[in-house]
């Protein structure tokens, strides 16, 4: 394969042997010669020495390309243990190359190549140092939001209605050596919010992820749907959740920082059936439209705004005796063939609670074996 060199008085190129370390070359190099590329076979004998010979003798011009093959061979090179002659040498010619600080590598050593801010991917995930909430944070899906947040190096408020069942979770998450505090709140109560918040910024001085994950489901044929289950479903699913969104909201765009992440719902994409549940339905679908509002106005001052909206869950409710007759019927529409679990969340609130996801918001992640598809 040739080369090209450049005359001594920098006139034009002109083709050269092929560099195989031959009498020519090196009568070339005893003259001054130098060249804008060189070829290495790195699969003929000695190729560390041949390196070393066209580097002492400043045989490649200073911008200079130095092209090397057989560098791989077929991935062998790479193999722990192997006595082949020829697979050493060329291992002991890459670790040459690469500890020389004379070669600049072929590679753009830009922000994918070290990493945002320096950091690996995994790493831009951890949400260490962070402080969370989570509605709902008792059972089902916010137990399992609250069990990912921590893992990833959040501290965690569990909050819930119960506070028996705030209270288990929290000594779960205390098992695992995640800092946690457990926190009876309703939501749909504007002043237990805001005892909630003060409760966690005396604790820990700050929010920087609020999960809302409580809402209910009451279901009831439209036309038998009272206003009283009507209110009762918005006051938690929307109007608490929104409540929740403002007062977090507020402490967030003071500091200049924040996740907002909201749970709504497959409810918000389609009318799931054939369970009747129009309240849940339209609520849920507010959701969305609150995060996407929020998600525009907040994005700008540091505050990003998401929402999950999840498929059939498999939690204890699917199993209640009401229920149980629908789960044949909804695998039947579900492509995946199963229900979710709640593990099958876990990892989009992390995504989302953490730096990796900053150039998202308003957005609605369906997490649903692709039901919505059908």
């Amino acid at each position: 394969m040739p080369a090209e060199r450049r005359s001594a008085g920098g006139g034009r190129l002109s083709p050269i042997v092929n560099c195989q370390f031959d009498q020519v070359l090196r009568e070339l190099a005893a003259v001054g010669e130098d060249f804008d590329i060189i070829f290495i076979d790195a699969d003929q004998k000695d190729p560390t020495e041949n390196y070393h010979f066209v580097m002492e003798n400043h045989l490649l011009r200073m911008d200079g390309m130095l092209c090397v093959e057989n560098t791989l061979m077929k991935g062998h090179a790479y193999l722990e243990n192997t006595a082949d002659e020829n697979v050493l040498d060329v291992k002991k010619l890459n670790q040459v190359i690469n500890s020389d600080p004379r070669i600049e590598q072929g590679v753009v050593k830009d922000e994918v190549f070290w990493g945002y801010q320096q950091c690996c991917i995994l790493d831009r995930l951890r949400l260490d140092g962070k402080v969370a909430y989570v509605t709902g944070g008792g059972q089902g899906i916010g137990r399992g939001f609250c069990h990912a947040l921590g893992e990833a190096g959040a501290k965690v408020a569990v909050v819930d209605l119960e506070p028996a069942r705030a209270e288990a979770v929290a000594l779960e998450l205390s098992l695992k050596g995640i800092k946690s505090i457990a926190i009876a709140a309703d939501i749909s109560k504007p002043e237990e919010i805001q005892q909630m918040l003060d409760t966690i910024v005396a604790k820990w001085g700050t929010v920087h992820i609020a999960c809302n994950n409580a809402g209910i489901n009451m279901n009831s044929p439209s036309e038998a749907t009272s206003l009283e289950e009507w209110d009762r479903t918005f006051n938690v699913n929307l109007r608490g959740l929104f409540l929740c969104c403002q007062a977090a909201g507020r402490i967030m765009l003071n500091q200049g920082y924040g996740k907002i992440i909201n749970t709504a719902s497959m409810a918000s994409l389609i009318v799931p059936h054939p369970q009747k549940q129009l309240a849940y339905n339209a609520s849920k679908a507010g959701v969305v439209k609150l995060t996407q509002t929020l998600g525009t106005e907040w994005i700008d001052r540091g505050v990003r705004v998401n929402c999950i909206s999840p498929g059939i869950v498999n939690t204890p409710l699917i199993h209640s005796e009401e229920l149980k007759p629908l789960v044949q019927r909804w695998l039947a529409d579900i492509p995946a063939g199963r229900l979710a679990q709640v593990t099958d969340l876990q990892a989009a609130v992390v995504y989302l609670a953490s730096e990796a996801s900053d150039y998202m918001t308003g957005h609605n992640l369906a997490i649903e074996g692709g039901q919505s598809l059908w």
